[in-house]
């Protein structure tokens, strides 16, 4: 059954439309499409930002230093003295880079 409609008046109206209902429900199917994306789009902004908001704040807990540094080592040969240095080398390089995130 297909239903037929006239839109205008006079001398600017259109020609007939011949609504199926294939093509209203290609229609609805485009509506509720648009509005399904916008119902997901608005729900996962939300979780992101609470994603966000708690890693920030588990990272602000783990900036505290420990209670105890460990006590410092002596290195014995000249490869423990390199190795040592490569680490506070590194150690520095991740503080700088986390210094720069925040």
């Amino acid at each position: 059954m297909a239903v037929v409609v006239v839109v205008g008046a006079g001398r600017f109206a259109y020609p007939p439309v011949d609504m199926s209902w294939n093509a209203v429900w290609s229609v609805l199917k485009w509506v509720l499409a648009a509005l399904a994306a916008g119902f997901i789009g608005q729900f996962g902004r939300i979780l992101a930002m609470r994603i966000i908001h708690r890693r920030q704040a588990l990272a602000a807990q783990g900036d505290q230093p420990p209670a105890t540094d460990p006590p410092a080592r002596t290195p014995e040969t000249p490869a423990e003295l390199r190795t040592l240095e490569k680490i506070e080398k590194k150690r520095a390089k991740a503080e700088v880079k986390k210094a720069k995130k925040s």
